[in-house]
């Protein structure tokens, strides 16, 4: 169907030189997901406003525009978040 056969938009707030977000990049990457997804960069220093929302927490992870994680996470508890907020995020485009 059309909306499944969608991305589910990820979008990652990083800072260069972040450690955490390079292991979060790799759990990611670990993640045995059933769902294709489209992974979005925004470096959290491109402007004031990420900076003052996200600055202190990166990584934030951003899955189907909402926010799933801040700092650490594992492979695990990223295909649990992703599987449930990708089947929301599916439910409510079926819906409109």
């Amino acid at each position: 169907d059309r909306w499944r056969a969608r991305p589910v938009p990820l979008v990652l707030y990083p800072a260069p030189g972040c450690g955490l977000c390079e292991e979060l990049q790799r759990a990611q990457a670990r993640a045995q997901v059933t769902r294709r997804y489209e992974l979005r960069e925004v470096d959290v220093r491109s402007s004031p406003e990420l900076e003052e929302r996200h600055g202190r927490s990166i990584p934030v992870l951003e899955i189907a525009g909402r926010i799933a994680f801040k700092g650490r996470v594992s492979a695990e508890e990223f295909q649990r978040k992703f599987e449930r907020l990708a089947s929301e995020w599916e439910r409510a485009g079926e819906a409109s």
